[in-house]
């Protein structure tokens, strides 16, 4: 019984800790380390409630989330994503079977596009030279939280 709780419950608060690193990230162009912490620590309790296996649900689980985070590590190495927008993604992939996984990257790049490109149009109409430092973290927020488990959120 304390498990069904649990399992619906540690959904929820995924979700609020998503809000508030997007909005830090929409105001800050920032993510608390510890918001980045506190869902990569969460989601072992999620395997367990959610009735994972060590072998092979949990090892493939942190075989995948290695993988992504040192992908997106290469597009921090390049500029193209601040450290806090990785280690979310990173945390995230913890969380997520593959197929969920995959579903929430797509959606963060179409709606990390829409914001770039709302930013770029917003500069060019100012006139405003300097580029532009998009807070990713939003598109991972949204993205992130049309994919989370449970019917009451998305």
């Amino acid at each position: 019984m304390a498990l069904t709780y649990l399992a619906a419950g540690l959904p929820v608060l995924l979700a609020v800790i998503l809000l508030s690193a997007g909005t830090e990230d929409a105001i800050l162009r920032t993510i608390a380390n510890w918001k980045n912490a506190l869902i990569a620590l969460l989601a072992p309790i999620w395997w367990v409630a959610s009735g994972m296996t060590l072998w092979p649900d949990i090892a493939i689980q942190i075989g995948i989330a290695l993988l992504v985070f040192a992908f997106f590590c290469g597009a921090f190495h390049f500029g193209q994503m601040g450290g806090g927008d990785v280690k979310l993604i990173g945390a995230l992939a913890l969380w997520f079977p593959f197929q969920s996984l995959v579903w929430m990257l797509i959606v963060m790049s179409l709606v990390g596009g829409a914001i770039t490109l709302a930013m770029i149009v917003d500069r060019w109409r100012r006139k405003d030279p300097t580029p532009a430092e998009i807070p990713y973290g939003v598109a991972i927020a949204i993205a992130a939280m049309m994919v989370v488990p449970g019917p009451f959120i998305n």
